[in-house]
């Protein structure tokens, strides 16, 4: 294969969803056994508002909910901080070498209201539970923790409301037809492509270099960039989002994505297990009313928005103006948990078990738990795409029958 080939092959092109997130679950389970923590992103979006407040005079780190997770040192000094540091390079990276990356406006302010509303309760609902669509969920799940099912299920019925709301004739924009002389043209100015090829080389052999630098003094961040470089190409050549997995299942009736996730979380599992069985201790939320709530909020603030913590990062360095409300939204939404956590916690989320199902079941027996649930909730997704569907062309044929 020639060095252009593979550029478009494997560069250019977009990446199949399926593969990209199996493949996604697979470096999840080496960042667990490399790092000793799993692939999580709101949490350091909430120390990162943390560290806002501290810039204009607050003490959050007198807050519970910092006390929890820590605020100490910054981005830098922190596996996430530096792992988010890697995924924005891959994504920044990922995007220039497709030439994927142009400045695109909101269509109106309600598309603004809705990122920013969405982002804020999306996030405010994540910290909350412990998590996202990573910590509480893909990277949850895998680690035996009966909270990520909790948040799981609870994430499916909230993404449920959101896509039914944001249906609603409110959210809907006015289509502005033009009138135009001739069609116009989609082929790309090959030397700006070119060009941003480069940059985009540039970028990654950067992140590449600092991340390799940063192993000599201290191995453990250096591994978190270069895992975080991994993530960020994933997410953004196949355009991995929860949100449209969640969504779709109930406006299309398209399951693909889902699919694909359950397949990247039964991979991950059995390589978190060899891990737990060497050791190294999986990562345990309480498994209470906080990660029901926290995944009905997480659910429809993602839909509301269009975008969940993972779908926003590669979308807002593509140059969607949209997802950036939706990332200042996430921001603003966790720190906000984070002023409440002390009249929280105790009622919703500390006064619960933390419930391990290696613990509850033996080793074997929680291995083989989350994977009968896993397999039921692929067949579940069979059933909903068959039923879906057969509705649909019942309703189709219904119309054409009428019309004749």
């Amino acid at each position: 294969m020639t060095w252009q080939q593979f550029k478009q092959q494997y560069l250019v092109r977009f990446w199949a969803p399926m593969p990209a997130v199996i493949a996604a679950g697979i470096l999840s389970t080496y960042y667990f056994g490399l790092t000793g923590t799993f692939w999580a992103v709101t949490g350091e979006f909430t120390r990162w508002g943390g560290h806002l407040l501290q810039l204009v005079g607050a003490n959050p780190e007198t807050w519970g909910y910092f006390k929890v997770i820590g605020l100490q040192g910054s981005p830098l000094d922190r596996i996430d901080g530096m792992m988010i540091i890697g995924m924005f390079g891959g994504c920044i990276a990922a995007a220039l070498w497709a030439n994927n990356v142009k400045l695109r406006m909101p269509q109106s302010r309600i598309r603004i209201a809705q990122a920013l509303i969405g982002g804020i309760i999306a996030g405010f609902g994540a910290r909350l539970a412990m998590g996202c669509n990573l910590a509480a969920f893909f990277t949850g799940i895998p680690q035996f923790s009966l909270h990520a099912w909790f948040f799981a299920l609870a994430t499916a019925a909230g993404s449920y409301f959101g896509a039914r709301f944001t249906l609603l004739p409110m959210f809907r924009i006015p289509v502005k037809l033009k009138k135009v002389d001739k069609a116009s043209s989609v082929k790309q100015d090959e030397n700006q492509a070119r060009l941003r090829f480069r940059i985009g080389m540039l970028v990654f052999a950067a992140i590449i270099g600092w991340g390799l630098l940063t192993m000599f003094n201290a191995p453990k961040l250096g591994i978190a960039m270069l895992c975080g470089v991994g993530f960020g190409l994933l997410i953004e050549r196949a355009q991995i989002c929860f949100t449209s997995a969640f969504r779709d299942m109930w406006i299309t009736g398209r399951t693909h994505m889902a699919k694909a996730i359950i397949l990247g979380m039964a991979v991950s599992a059995i390589g978190i297990y060899s891990y737990v069985q060497l050791g190294v201790p999986p990562k345990i939320m309480w498994a209470g009313p906080n990660a029901v709530i926290g995944g009905l909020l997480f659910g429809f603030g993602i839909v509301l928005a269009g975008g969940c913590e993972t779908g926003w990062m590669y979308r807002a360095v593509e140059g969607q103006v949209h997802f950036w409300w939706v990332g200042l939204g996430n921001v603003l939404g966790s720190t906000l948990l984070a002023y409440y956590w002390d009249d929280l916690a105790q009622p919703l989320a500390t006064n619960w078990d933390k419930v391990n199902l290696l613990t509850s079941f033996g080793d074997k027996g929680g291995l083989l738990v989350t994977y009968l649930l896993l397999a039921l909730s692929f067949a579940a997704m069979l059933l909903w795409e068959k039923r879906f569907f057969a509705r649909k062309a019942k309703r189709d044929e219904q119309l054409i029958a009428e019309a004749a």
